[in-house]
C-alpha cells in the first residue's frame, strides 16, 4: 500500500482470559485486507495505517472470533485484546463437507473440530484413537494401530468386516488418504498423526454424501500445518510404559517459516519404537513418518506444493479365550490388559503362490508393513469478478506387506483337524511336537482314537499347555496401489449466492496377493512354534511342519488378482442467503465408478510328493497355484447422491439447522477379490443406499456452548458375507452375500462450560437405537459345498456393535503454568452378534492428563489412559474353534454349550507417557 502523510502504527498484544499471550493468531485489518500473526508475546503491529475508520478481526483455532469497529487516529495506538476459549470450535472456520468455507455455528451440518492441542492429549495411538472423543461415532481401537474399526450412527455392516472404514472416508487436506479398500486393505494403515496435524474436522453424515468419494457415512479430514510467515517449531520426545510395562519411545517435531519474499514452508514427521500394549516377544511397531509443504502466496490465492513419506511397521491384535457367557473372564490362563496370543517373530519361507520356484520371507515380528509416498498440489486463484477456482491433486503409491497371524483358535489335540491341516494323506500314529526354538520335545502323542471321537493319549511325561494347538495361519498378504486423484472446483459469488461446482477424477491400479499357511504353535500367553513329525514305528519319519512351524504351505487360502478402479463425479452445490438469518443449501452429486480386472483361477499343485517331490515332507503337498486362468471382471456404477439443509440464525449465537441426504455406496474390490472362487465373475454388485434426516440447534454462548442433533439413517442393501473354514478341503473362504437392511434413530450432543478462566468442563454422548430392519444370513454349514447351506432370518433384531449409549466428561484445569484434566469415557452395552444371542457389557475407562511450562519454549506433558486398568471387551469372535466367526452363536448354542470358551476382544490396558516439549 503507497504510504501517506497520515500513516500511522497500530500495535497489540493478543492474550487468553488468564492473561497468557496467544501465539500465531491472525490479525486482520480492513478494508485494506492488513495482515499480521501474532508473535510469542502475543504481539503484532501496523506501521503503515492511514487515519480512518477500519474493522479489526482476530481470529485463532480454539478462541471465539474477535471482532471490533476500530477508529485510527494520530495518536499512538496499543492495543490489548482478550480472546475468549471457544471448546466446541463453532466460531471456527470449516473446510470439510462444503465447497465454500464457512464458520461451523452457520454450516448446516454436524461437524466438530478438534485442533492440535486436543490431538496431543491422547497417547500414541493410531487414527481411530483421535476420533473418540467425537459424538455419534463408535470406534473400535482394540486391535492397535491399524485394523481399526470406526463406524458413524449406526452405519455399519457388522464390527467383523475386515473393512473397519467402509461407510466413511479418511482424508488428508481435503483429498482421500486411499481411493480403494479391501479385505485388510482400509485407510488406517496408511495416515499416521503428529505434530504436523494442526486439526481434524469430523462430518458425519449430511453433506458427506456430496462432498466425498463413496464415504456417505461420514468425512474426517485430516488438516496439516503450513508454513508461517515467522520461524517456528516444535520438538517432542517421549517415553512410556503400557500393559504389563512394556516400553514406548516416540519423537515428534516440525518447523516452519518464510523461504522468500511470499514463500513459506513446512517440514514434520515423527519416529517411534513400540514394545506394543500386549505382551509379544517382538518389537509391536517401529518406523515413521516425514511430511513437508511449500507454499506461495499472492494478492489472488495461493499455490501449496506438498509429499509425504510413511515407512512403518505395526502389528494387530486378534483377541483373547474367555469362558462365561453371562460375565466373560480369560480363559486358559490368558490375562485380557496383557495377553497378545500372536505367533512369535521368526523367519520363515513360504513358496510364492504366483511362482512356485521361489519364496516369500515370513516373520510375524513384521507384522504389517505400510509404505506410502504422496506428491501433490493445491492451487487457489482468484479469476475476478467473484469467481474462484482451486484445484487438489495428488499422487499416492502404497505398499501393505501382510507377515502376521490370522485367528488364534483352539484346537484340542483330540480334534483331527490339528494333524489332517498339515496336508498329509493319513498322519496317525505317533506325532512328536518339538520346540522349533532348540528342538527340544515337549510332547508326543497317539492321536489314532481321535479319528473315532476318542481322545489322543500322551505316550511321554511331557504336555502341551491346555493340551492344545493354537489355531493360526500365517498370513501373508502383499497389496499396492498406485493412485491418482483430482478434484477442481470453481466458486462464484453474487449477494445472496454462493455457487459452488466442479468434477473429481480418480485412478487407482491395485495389486492384490493372498496366501494362507497354517502354522502349528502351543496354545498358550506366550505361544512356542512347534516343529511337527510323524513318527510311527518301523516308518519313515513325515514331517508335518517344517522346521519352523510352518505347514500346509499356501494351502488355507489363495487370492491373485488386480485392478483398475476409476471414481468420477460432477458435483454443484448452492448456498442461498434469503437474509441475515436464514440460508438454506442444495446439493447433488453424479458419482460414477468403473471396477476392471481380473482374478486367477488356482488348484492345488499336482506332483508326487509335493513342491518338493519328497515323500516325507507333507506341509508342501498341497501347494494352492495359479492355474493360467484367469476370471474377469468390467462393471460400472452411476448413481446420484442428494443433500439439502436449511440454517436459522435464531439469536446472533443460536443456529437451528436441518438436512436430509441421500447418499449410496458402491461396492469395493473385496466384492470381487473375496467372492467368486473358482467360478466366473458374472455378476456386478449392489449399490447400496444411505439415507440420512437431522435436526439439531447450535449455541455459542460466553460461558456455555452445545450442539444437539437428532438424527435417523436407513441403509438398504448392506453386502454381508462370513469368513468361514472348510474341514473337508481345508480352505478358508467367504460366504455367498445377503443383502440387508437397517435403521438407526438417536441423538447426539456437544456441551462446553467455561465456569472460570480456570475451569472448563466438556460433555459429549450419543443415544441411539439401532434396528436390523430386514437381515438374513448364510450359514455354509462349515463346508464350501453348498448342498447342505440355509439362510436364517433374523429380521427385527438389535443392529450388533452398536451402542445403545456412548459418552464422554471431561474437565480441564489449568492455573498460570499448570494444566490439567481427566476424562471419563463410557461404551454402552452392544449386541455382540446379530442374533443377539450374547451382549457385551458397557464399561468405562478414565484418562487424566497434567503439564508444566518450564519455560516459555520448554514444557513437561504426562499422559495416562484407561487409569483403573478397564479390562473392558470391545468385540465378539465367536466360539474358538477354527475358522468360527460371532454369527456362529445363537441362544440354542449357548444353551448347548454353557461352559464353551470363545473369543473376545479386550480394551487396550494402561498407558502412560512422559513427554518434554520445546517450542521456537
Amino acid at each position: 500500500m503507497r504510504m501517506s502523510m497520515y500513516a500511522q502504527q497500530l500495535s497489540g498484544t493478543v492474550v487468553n482470559e488468564m492473561q497468557q499471550p496467544v501465539v500465531n493468531a491472525h490479525v486482520t485489518v480492513n478494508p485494506g485486507n492488513h495482515f499480521r500473526v501474532t508473535d510469542r508475546k502475543g504481539q503484532f503491529s501496523f506501521d503503515s495505517i492511514d487515519q480512518g475508520s477500519y474493522s479489526i478481526t482476530i481470529t485463532y483455532l480454539g478462541a471465539k472470533t474477535y471482532h471490533q469497529a476500530l477508529q485510527v487516529t494520530s495518536q499512538l495506538q496499543q492495543l490489548v485484546i482478550i480472546m475468549k476459549d471457544d471448546v466446541l470450535n463453532l466460531d471456527n472456520i470449516v473446510l470439510t463437507g462444503s465447497t465454500a468455507t464457512q464458520r461451523q455455528l452457520h454450516s448446516g451440518n454436524t461437524i466438530t473440530t478438534l485442533r492440535s492441542a486436543q490431538l496431543q492429549n491422547n497417547f500414541f495411538s493410531g487414527t481411530a484413537g483421535l476420533l473418540q472423543g467425537v459424538p455419534g461415532l463408535t470406534i473400535d481401537l482394540a486391535a492397535g494401530d491399524v485394523f481399526t474399526r470406526v463406524t458413524s450412527r449406526g452405519i455399519s455392516a457388522s464390527a467383523q468386516d475386515d473393512l473397519g472404514w467402509y461407510y466413511v472416508g479418511l482424508q488428508e487436506d481435503g483429498l482421500p488418504v486411499s481411493l480403494v479398500q479391501h479385505s485388510y486393505y482400509s485407510p488406517d494403515l496408511f495416515h499416521r498423526s503428529d505434530l504436523m496435524t494442526e486439526k481434524v474436522e469430523a462430518l458425519r453424515g449430511g453433506n458427506a454424501a456430496i462432498s466425498a468419494t463413496n464415504a456417505p457415512g461420514g468425512v474426517y479430514n485430516f488438516i496439516s500445518r503450513e508454513g508461517s510467515a515467522t520461524q517456528k517449531g516444535e520438538l517432542e520426545v517421549g517415553g512410556g510404559l503400557q500393559g504389563d510395562t512394556n516400553a514406548s519411545f516416540r519423537m515428534d517435531g516440525y518447523v516452519s517459516g518464510p523461504v522468500a519474499q511470499d514463500w513459506f514452508y513446512a517440514v514434520g514427521g515423527h519416529y517411534r519404537v513400540d514394545e506394543g500394549a500386549r505382551n509379544t516377544d517382538f518389537t509391536f511397531s517401529k518406523g515413521g513418518q516425514l511430511k513437508a509443504n511449500l507454499t506461495k502466496h499472492s494478492n489472488k490465492g495461493f499455490f501449496k506444493l506438498h509429499l509425504k513419506y510413511l515407512n512403518d511397521y505395526t502389528n494387530r491384535y486378534t483377541g483373547v479365550a474367555a469362558t462365561n457367557w453371562n460375565d466373560p473372564v480369560a480363559a486358559f490362563g490368558q490375562d485380557f490388559n496383557t495377553s497378545a496370543l500372536l505367533m512369535p517373530g521368526f523367519e520363515g519361507h513360504i513358496p510364492d503362490g504366483r511362482n512356485v520356484e521361489k519364496n516369500r520371507t515370513f516373520n510375524p515380528g513384521n507384522g504389517v508393513h505400510a509404505k506410502v509416498f504422496t506428491l501433490g498440489f493445491n492451487f487457489s486463484h482468484d479469476l475476478g469478478a467473484q469467481w474462484n477456482v482451486n484445484i487438489n491433486s495428488k499422487y499416492s503409491d502404497q505398499i501393505a506387506d501382510w507377515q502376521t497371524s490370522i485367528s488364534n483358535a483352539f484346537v484340542s489335540i483330540n480334534n483331527p483337524l490339528g494333524y489332517f491341516i498339515s496336508g498329509a494323506d493319513f498322519p496317525v500314529g505317533q506325532v512328536v511336537f518339538r520346540a522349533a526354538n532348540n528342538q527340544e520335545e515337549i510332547a508326543r502323542i497317539d492321536n489314532s482314537a481321535t479319528l473315532v471321537g476318542g481322545p489322543a493319549t500322551y505316550l511321554t511325561d511331557g504336555r502341551l499347555p491346555n493340551d492344545a494347538l493354537m489355531g493360526t495361519s500365517a498370513w501373508v498378504k502383499y497389496n499396492t496401489a498406485n493412485e491418482w486423484m483430482n478434484q477442481i472446483t470453481l466458486h462464484k459469488k453474487w449477494t445472496t449466492h454462493r455457487l459452488s461446482f466442479g468434477g473429481a477424477l480418480a485412478i487407482s491400479k491395485a495389486d492384490v496377493f493372498t496366501q494362507g499357511s497354517f502354522a502349528y504353535a502351543t496354545y498358550a500367553p506366550n505361544p512356542t512354534m512347534l516343529q511337527v513329525t510323524l513318527e510311527n514305528p518301523n516308518q519313515p519319519v513325515l514331517a508335518l511342519s517344517d522346521e519352523t512351524g510352518l505347514s500346509n504351505y499356501g494351502g488355507l487360502f489363495y487370492v491373485n488378482a488386480s485392478a483398475t478402479t476409476s471414481h468420477s463425479a460432477l458435483f454443484v452445490h448452492d448456498r442461498y442467503e434469503f437474509n441475515d438469518r436464514l440460508s438454506a443449501d442444495l446439493g447433488l452429486r453424479f458419482a460414477r465408478i468403473k471396477h476392471k480386472g481380473a482374478k486367477d483361477r488356482f488348484a492345488p499343485i499336482n506332483q508326487s510328493g509335493g513342491l518338493d517331490q519328497d515323500e516325507q515332507t507333507a506341509y508342501d503337498n498341497s501347494v494352492l497355484t495359479g492355474t493360467g486362468e484367469q476370471d474377469f471382471f468390467n462393471y460400472t456404477y452411476d448413481y446420484l447422491s442428494f443433500s439439502g439443509g436449511i440454517n436459522y440464525m435464531l439469536k446472533k449465537e443460536v443456529a437451528l439447522f436441518g438436512r436430509y441426504s441421500l447418499g449410496h455406496k458402491g461396492p469395493e474390490l473385496d466384492y470381487y477379490f473375496n467372492n467368486f472362487s473358482n467360478v466366473p465373475i458374472n455378476q456386478k454388485g449392489e449399490i447400496q443406499h444411505i439415507e440420512q434426516s437431522e435436526l439439531g440447534v447450535k449455541y455459542l454462548g460466553t460461558q456455555f456452548s452445545a450442539t444437539a442433533t437428532i438424527f435417523m439413517s436407513r441403509l438398504r442393501n448392506i453386502a454381508t458375507s462370513n469368513f468361514e473354514y472348510d474341514q473337508d478341503n481345508g480352505q478358508l473362504f467367504y460366504t455367498p452375500i445377503q443383502s440387508n437392511n437397517s435403521r438407526t434413530i438417536g441423538v447426539e450432543w456437544e456441551m462446553a462450560y467455561v465456569a472460570t478462566p480456570h475451569f472448563t468442563f466438556t460433555f459429549n454422548g450419543t443415544v441411539q437405537g439401532a434396528k436390523a430392519v430386514d437381515w438374513t444370513l448364510y450359514n455354509a454349514n462349515g463346508s464350501v459345498d453348498s448342498a447342505d447351506d440355509f439362510v436364517l432370518d433374523f429380521s427385527g433384531q438389535r443392529l450388533p456393535n452398536t451402542p445403545n449409549f456412548m459418552g464422554n466428561v471431561a474437565a480441564r484445569y489449568t492455573q498460570s503454568k499448570l494444566s490439567s484434566f481427566v476424562r471419563w469415557r463410557y461404551m454402552g452395552e452392544r449386541e455382540g452378534n446379530i442374533a443377539n444371542a450374547f451382549q457385551l457389557a458397557g464399561y468405562s475407562q478414565v484418562d487424566l492428563g497434567l503439564s508444566y511450562d518450564v519455560s516459555p519454549q520448554w514444557s513437561v506433558h504426562f499422559l495416562m489412559t484407561n487409569v483403573a486398568n478397564a479390562a473392558g471387551l470391545a468385540n465378539f469372535y465367536g466360539p474358538t474353534s477354527f475358522g468360527a466367526n460371532a454369527d456362529d452363536v445363537t441362544a440354542e448354542f449357548i444353551q448347548n454349550n454353557p461352559e464353551a470358551p470363545f473369543i473376545v476382544m479386550p480394551i487396550l490396558p494402561r498407558q502412560g507417557v512422559l513427554k518434554l516439549r520445546y517450542r521456537f
